[in-house]
């Protein structure tokens, strides 16, 4: 579970959170609200660990793994089933130590490279991803189409089925809605309820 316990969050002399505590049980689905400047992002952020509390103690469980939505725009000409597929940590992390046992010669690391490669779920992967991409309004003659053929509001949506495609046990989705239309959002909500880990 994560926990934050009397957490005090600072951005300069601004407090964003002050004396704050809250315990989020493993999938549990949590939506935040407020006003623009009130800290959401920020406690994204620490939920991240790209800032950490100023006070207090905050706790996330040391092997979740955990996805969310780049907020960057992407510049890259790969294809968009790809730029999706390498969403999958996991997945590109046994595809690297495959490449760096076959380099090695050692059958018996080749033999266990490749037994994560299949868990990891290479087989599928394409076929993941392409539903993703599909399933937030993508045509399917769009599938290959290099990332920065398309406008910006279509590449944020191809940076959440990257978010999406990635394992995890805890999901950051920053205004997860902009973007997309009224088909994507209601695939995007389906989609949410089969999430099992915890998403924030």
């Amino acid at each position: 579970m994560i926990t934050l316990k009397n957490v005090v969050l600072r951005r300069g002399t601004k407090v964003l959170l002050d004396g704050a505590s809250v315990t989020l049980n493993p999938g549990e689905k949590v939506g935040l609200v407020g006003r623009n400047g009130a800290g959401k992002s920020s406690l994204f952020r620490l939920l991240d660990k790209t800032l950490h509390e100023d006070k207090g103690d905050f706790y996330v469980p040391a092997q979740w793994r955990m996805a969310q939505v780049a907020q960057d725009m992407p510049e890259t000409d790969l294809p968009a089933t790809q730029f999706v597929i390498e969403g999958d940590v996991t997945l590109l992390a046994a595809q690297q130590e495959v490449a760096a046992a076959e380099d090695s010669g050692d059958g018996e690391r080749m033999a266990n490279a490749y037994m994560a490669l299949h868990d990891a779920g290479a087989h599928d992967a394409a076929a993941r991803a392409q539903s993703l991409i599909l399933g937030l309004g993508f045509r399917m003659d769009e599938l290959d189409h290099p990332v920065d053929s398309f406008s910006g509001g279509w590449r944020m949506r191809l940076q959440l089925a990257r978010a999406l495609m990635c394992p995890s046990e805890l999901l950051l989705l920053d205004e997860p809605t902009n973007h997309l239309d009224l088909d994507a959002l209601v695939w995007l909500e389906a989609w949410l309820k089969r999430y099992e880990g915890t998403m924030l």
